[in-house]
């Protein structure tokens, strides 16, 4: 596990010592505009289908089976990754994708059935290559062991967010001035040349794990990596009720206008808040931190309960993203040091794919209550995601990952 000291740097230092690993650069750069894709695809895939139906209830049911086939095969994916490497398997799944997302284009502007446009969307989305957990994957491939890694992974969750906050605009833009057609294709355009780009790279991807080594160290149903599966099905939680919450709160007090940029407040914080974070070294275990983490995040929902202007809102919203990128980092600290190196690309997309099915159940649940009641009930729903979010921390937290009954790797004292 990184050795957490305590010591403080600059974020420029900090950072800059991880870029200077060798190949980081290259690889870092050159997933950035797959990244970008990435968060544009589902929204395009919406845009898409509606701007040929008319239908929202259509374009949801597509962008629905695209959702869950990426969360349930996204694991699946990622074993072939781990057992054959990202420069032989990354091409294929980015081919794959590709095509599917070139057949749902094709079904949807010669107005084919529903079903058909909602199997091409499971397969695009079972396709969807998980490029944060290959360069996460990589990351630890390269700092393994060391303080750096830590630091690392706040960089790569810092570059999520930028993706995640340019991607969907970006995507809306060229849909609503240009087509519909055209904002999926610059999202798959994007994945594929920043995928494309990541593949080639040799030198800085994980080795292939042999077959013996592999199926010895396929070890992932255990105590401590379940709980952090569980903490990021309980953030996906958070996030699904928080995004119809906020856009039901602006409706209702007659700015809908004021939905996205509300929202948005959030991702700008935890930013920043992640910059802060992964350039400081932490003497206290990062079990111990995940708790912490999410108690204060359970903590800053409280005041969501209480608002009732825009204004009180958009302060009120700033307080959890305090926590959601220290959350994300560590997250990926935990699981780096809780799994072996032959199957740490399934760890980080089996996390992805936990926070992705929290994300729709969480959307689905907060939206009935809000039907049924109002806004504020909406953002209870995400305080209460939240605690179950900490309370599965707990779980992580009491089991030490080296006395685990499955024998994992990993070390660190428990809580």
């Amino acid at each position: 596990m990184p050795a957490l000291t305590g010591r403080i740097s600059t974020p420029t230092t900090t950072y800059a010592a991880v870029l200077r690993t060798p190949g980081a650069w290259k690889f870092y750069l050159a997933a950035a505009p797959a990244r970008i894709g990435i968060a544009m695809t589902g929204l395009g895939i919406v845009w898409l289908v509606h701007g040929s139906t008319g239908s929202y209830a259509a374009a949801g049911s597509v962008t629905g089976g695209f959702a869950v086939a990426e969360a349930l095969a996204g694991p699946q994916v990622a074993r072939l990754i781990d057992r054959f490497g990202q420069t032989r398997m990354l091409p294929i799944t980015l081919l794959v994708h590709a095509a599917a997302v070139a057949l749902l284009i094709s079904l949807t502007v010669s107005d084919a059935p529903l079903w058909s446009l909602i199997l091409a969307g499971v397969v695009a989305g079972g396709s969807l290559p998980q490029l944060g957990a290959q360069t996460a994957a990589r990351w630890s491939h390269a700092l393994r062991g060391t303080p750096l890694l830590s630091s690392a992974f706040a960089l790569e969750s810092l570059s999520v967010g930028v993706a995640f906050m340019v991607g969907p605009g970006l995507v809306g833009t060229v849909s609503a001035f240009v087509s519909p057609v055209a904002g999926s294709v610059l999202a798959t355009s994007l994945l594929l040349t920043g995928g494309l780009l990541l593949a080639v790279q040799r030198r800085t991807a994980p080795p292939a794990g042999p077959r013996g080594q592999h199926e010895r160290s396929n070890r992932l149903l255990h105590k401590r990596f379940a709980g952090l599966v569980g903490t990021n099905i309980g953030i996906g939680l958070f996030f699904g009720s928080m995004q119809v919450s906020v856009t039901a709160f602006a409706v209702a007090r007659g700015t809908p206008g004021l939905a996205g940029p509300l929202y948005s407040i959030t991702s700008l914080v935890s930013l920043f808040a992640g910059l802060a974070y992964g350039a400081r070294r932490w003497r206290t275990a990062p079990q111990t931190q995940l708790v912490i983490v999410l108690v204060g995040l359970t903590v800053a929902c409280v005041p969501l309960i209480a608002v009732q202007s825009p204004l009180a809102a958009a302060f009120a919203l700033a307080l959890p993203g305090l926590a959601i990128a220290p959350f994300q980092t560590l997250s990926a600290v935990l699981a780096e040091s809780s799994v072996e190196p032959a199957v740490l690309t399934q760890a980080f997309t089996w996390l992805n794919s936990g926070s992705a099915a929290g994300i729709a159940l969480g959307a689905a649940f907060a939206g009935r209550i809000v039907d049924t009641h109002e806004p504020h009930y909406g953002f209870l729903v995400a305080l209460l995601s939240a605690l179950s979010a900490a309370a599965m921390a707990g779980v992580v937290c009491r089991v030490r990952a080296g006395n685990d009954s499955t024998g994992s790797a990993g070390s660190g004292r428990s809580c």
